[in-house]
């Protein structure tokens, strides 16, 4: 292999970040870590994945947990699908192979939650199989050094990314390789200001040669993001607050949040408070409102959340609640997990 891949590899052997999950080839340990690396930046994945670890350190042990245990966990990440899809998943395995993580990657690739780049690096680099894993990282620096010109959020730029990356894959080091490739991606080859100067196979690189490191990856045109409005009732009664299960299909799926009006655009409060549909949620046909609280804004990826609450502090109990909602302590509410969103207004709130 004496071409640039000698020369990356090289330098990966050299300048590889030291991060817990390199050093080990447990499957479950190695399919963790990519889990909650997706979109996630190291720094931050780091720790809940020692934390992880540290509580569940096998599939098994995962697998026992009741779901919502693991998501409070998770509590922080986002993305929630992930940890549902995880949890699905080791509790697969425990019941189909024993708790023994599967070895063959049409049996990796098979689990809940797993796709293409997931099976291939945990193959390669816990049962050193042959299979490229191509992340966003790896897209970058192969778009760069070749020069492809179909977005690589496409199927043809995927396919073609996917082509390069399983024939460049050497068969004697799959695991390595692929890791190098996504630390150059990951700490040289930027998506904004790359260290070229610093790359150990500028020499073989397209964009660098031609001076167009900047036009590349291309990418069709963003999603376009949808605003929407929850206007939450935080009510509260004898020591108590009513919560709601998520269950529907929709984001945050079995985490909890408040009893809640979305509205198709901003309201005012006095708007708000004259909506007909209070009576559908809660018997308050004049409701008194303890606290507004200013919009809490949350970005998703194709989401973006204006949220404001109104905490209603109610003398008698009322005799009608929303489906899904019950009552639990005031000081019971950390045990239950919560969005981002609702997790930094109870913290305003409730636990100064």
């Amino acid at each position: 292999m004496g071409d640039w891949r000698t020369k990356l590899l090289e330098w990966y052997g050299v300048n590889k970040r030291d991060l817990p999950w390199r050093n080990t080839n447990d499957p479950y340990k190695i399919w963790l870590s990519e889990v909650i690396l997706q979109q996630t930046r190291v720094q931050q994945g780091w720790q809940y994945y020692l934390r992880f670890i540290e509580k569940y350190p096998t599939v098994s042990a995962l697998a026992t947990d009741p779901q919502h245990d693991v998501l409070k966990l998770w509590q922080g990440l986002g993305y929630y699908s992930r940890a549902r899809n995880l949890h699905e998943a080791a509790r697969f395995i425990k019941a189909k192979y024993k708790g023994k993580f599967p070895k063959e990657y049409e049996s990796i690739r098979a689990l809940k939650g797993v796709g293409d780049y997931t099976a291939g690096a945990v193959a390669s680099i816990a049962f050193n199989l042959p299979f490229p894993a191509v992340d966003g990282n790896v897209m970058r620096v192969y778009s760069r050094l070749f020069g492809i010109t179909a977005p690589i959020n496409s199927s043809k730029g995927k396919k073609e990314l996917s082509k390069i990356a399983g024939e460049l894959l050497p068969h004697e080091t799959p695991g390595i390789y692929n890791q190098a490739v996504m630390e150059l991606g990951a700490m040289v080859c930027l998506p904004a200001k790359p260290h070229c100067e610093n790359c150990p196979i500028q020499e073989a690189c397209y964009a660098y040669l031609h001076k167009k490191v900047s036009e590349f990856p291309v990418k069709d045109g963003k999603t376009k993001q949808r605003n929407r409005y929850f206007n939450y009732l935080v009510i509260i009664h004898a020591g108590k607050i009513l919560i709601r299960l998520r269950t529907a299909k929709d984001i945050w799926q079995n985490l909890y949040d408040f009893p809640m009006l979305e509205t198709t655009k901003r309201v005012s409060t006095s708007a708000f408070l004259k909506n007909k549909r209070w009576e559908e949620l809660i018997h308050l046909s004049k409701p008194v409102i303890d606290n507004v609280s200013e919009e809490y804004v949350h970005i998703l990826s194709h989401q973006k959340l204006h949220a404001r609450f109104y905490k209603i502090n109610m003398a008698t109990e009322p005799a009608k609640i929303p489906g899904g909602c019950s009552w639990i302590k005031l000081k019971d509410m950390e045990n239950y997990a919560v969005p981002r969103l609702i997790e930094l207004y109870i913290r305003k709130i409730f636990l100064k």
